[in-house]
């Protein structure tokens, strides 16, 4: 019997019926800081994505920005822009820019007050949590409208220590991880799943960022909101619930940060919570120093694989690369060296059919193609 919806319990508004959602990302999309309009406009089960606010790419395809294929979403100047593309002023106004620090500017301020002005329903996923904002609860409360801070966390009393329930999951887990922030897990955690499912095996995603849940994830935390101390117990909670609650073949967990990252630490609670049989490494060669700390150069993936297998009970069964800075000439030969390297398999998912992604799962886990035979003749 399926288990309650995991998010049901956060302590959110009751959002309106409708799902059309315009993304503020001005000045980047694309970019690293616009990790969460990217991941938005690349997948969403929640939202219609109607268009993207950024004057520095305006009047392009977003997807053709993004991955050099159209997806019908333009990137426009402005709101009035964006309202008036609509023909009605859509449910949402998402804000799509994820900063280091989590706060907003002034002139974000402006825009997404201007938002609530026009009637729409506002999603964050900020740390500064709008909703404790006098000048944006009053002007929520003016227009109708409502505030959705997705990084907020549970109250201290319903979060979760670490418990072994862990034990308890039968079926593998798949960690995603990194060499850095924002170099891609999130879509290769988002690209492994859909392809695990596309050929008969029954995978489902626990998410640890507020861009995953912002997407519609069923399952998952914004760990870096939370203090260290439950990390494990959440993550260990949403694993316990996505496996009771979907009876999967395997379950993906996507990470953050990097275990070697000087500030983004939570790959560590996510490998203590999933206990994952296997991680995927994502990894940017063309990408010299950390993204949001120039004074720190990039780890080499092998040093990073070292760590983790050093760190936890696990192997790196593959590595996924970000194509950012790379040539496809270049790319080519980064995907050969790491696979002469380090012995695994490699390869770029947004570039490369995402079967490869299913072959480098199968290689190690071997046990799951008799369910993709079983479940194919059901």
């Amino acid at each position: 019997m399926p288990v309650p919806h995991p998010l049901s319990s956060r302590e959110l508004p009751v959002r309106p019926a409708g799902t059309t959602a315009v993304v503020y990302c001005e000045g980047q999309f694309g970019e690293q800081d616009g990790k969460t309009a990217n991941g938005l406009v690349r997948h969403s089960e929640r939202y219609e994505i109607l268009s993207v606010i950024d004057s520095v790419h305006a009047f392009q395809d977003a997807g053709m920005l993004l991955d050099g294929v159209p997806n019908g979403i333009p990137i426009l100047a402005n709101l009035a822009q964006s309202i008036v593309d609509a023909g009605h002023v859509p449910d949402y106004l998402i804000c799509g820019v994820a900063p280091a620090d989590g706060l907003l500017s002034a002139a974000q301020r402006t825009v997404l007050l201007d938002g609530i002005a026009h009637g729409m329903n506002i999603i964050s996923g900020l740390h500064e949590f709008l909703g404790d904002d006098d000048e944006f609860v009053a002007a929520a409360l003016i227009a109708g409208v409502t505030i959705t801070d997705v990084r907020r966390p549970r109250s201290t009393k319903d979060l979760h220590l670490f418990s072994g329930r862990i034990f308890d999951v039968t079926c593998p887990r798949i960690a995603v991880l990194g060499t850095d922030g924002a170099i891609g897990k999130r879509t290769t955690a988002t690209l492994l799943v859909q392809a695990l499912n596309t050929h008969g095996i029954r995978a489902v995603l626990v998410g640890t960022g507020q861009t995953t849940i912002i997407q519609g994830g069923r399952y998952g935390v914004a760990l870096d909101a939370l203090v260290p101390q439950f990390c494990s117990g959440e993550v260990e909670d949403q694993v316990v619930a996505a496996f009771e609650g979907e009876d999967p073949d395997v379950i993906v967990v996507e990470g953050q940060g990097a275990l070697s990252h000087p500030a983004y630490l939570t790959s560590a609670h996510i490998l203590r919570g999933s206990r994952p049989e296997a991680v995927i490494v994502q990894h940017a060669p063309g990408r010299r120093v950390l993204g949001d700390f120039p004074m720190i150069p990039m780890p080499s993936v092998s040093s990073e694989v070292a760590l983790i297998e050093a760190f936890a009970d696990t192997r790196v069964i593959g590595i996924t690369v970000n194509h950012e800075n790379l040539t496809d000439a270049q790319l080519a030969e980064a995907i050969d060296e790491i696979e002469l390297d380090l012995g695994v398999p490699a390869t770029d998912p947004l570039t490369r059919p995402t079967s490869e992604l299913v072959e480098m799962v199968l290689q190690a886990l071997p046990a799951l193609s008799p369910q993709l035979t079983s479940r194919t003749a059901r």
